[in-house]
């Protein structure tokens, strides 16, 4: 069975460098023959999905809408680079939970409260999580969350946390955590 990296991060319009930097996780993830996930959304997922399928991978995106119609009118989002779209139906935050539970290990580029929520979700679940670090955001912020209200004795054994700054050499430590 195929690892299934998911890449969460800021859904905003990104800078060329932060765009860049989420392109290369995609075709990180791809090169390494794992399945690319993320919440079939824009910004950073969305150019990490586009780096993935540019480099041959296969991508799954987790929407919060019902449909596709609802996908595509009611929140806006695209259909492009992922080779299936789950219609979750649950909503955004809803739709975090289904997210991470889809995927082996975590990836996170920037991002801000929803991204946030998404790496509480991973880090409760006991998910391997890579950090792109130098990408501002709520990754800067991690370390203090996990110390500060992460680090509960007797939970969360489990759940590791790598950090760098090279998009190919956090895949590679995901990998090796999660075989």
């Amino acid at each position: 069975m195929k690892v299934k990296i998911g890449v969460f991060g800021s859904t905003g319009k990104p800078t060329k460098e932060l765009g860049d930097k989420a392109f290369e996780l995609g075709k990180e993830v791809a090169v390494n023959g794992c399945i690319l996930v993320t919440g079939a959304t824009t910004g950073l997922p969305s150019e990490a999905a586009r780096g993935a399928k540019e480099a041959g991978g296969f991508t799954i995106g987790i929407s919060p809408a019902a449909s596709e119609e609802d996908h595509t009118k009611t929140y806006g989002l695209p259909t492009e680079n992922h080779d299936i779209i789950v219609y979750d139906g649950s909503g955004l935050k809803g739709r975090n939970v289904t997210n991470i539970r889809a995927c082996d290990c975590a990836l996170f580029i920037s991002g801000g409260m929803g991204t946030l929520n998404e790496f509480t979700v991973a880090y409760d679940e006991g998910k391997s999580i890579g950090i792109l670090s130098g990408t501002g955001g709520m990754t800067k912020l991690v370390k203090d969350v996990i110390r500060t209200c992460g680090m509960l004795p007797g939970k969360h054994k489990k759940t590791k946390v790598f950090y760098d700054s090279d998009p190919g050499e956090l895949v590679k430590k995901l990998l090796e955590a999660v075989k």
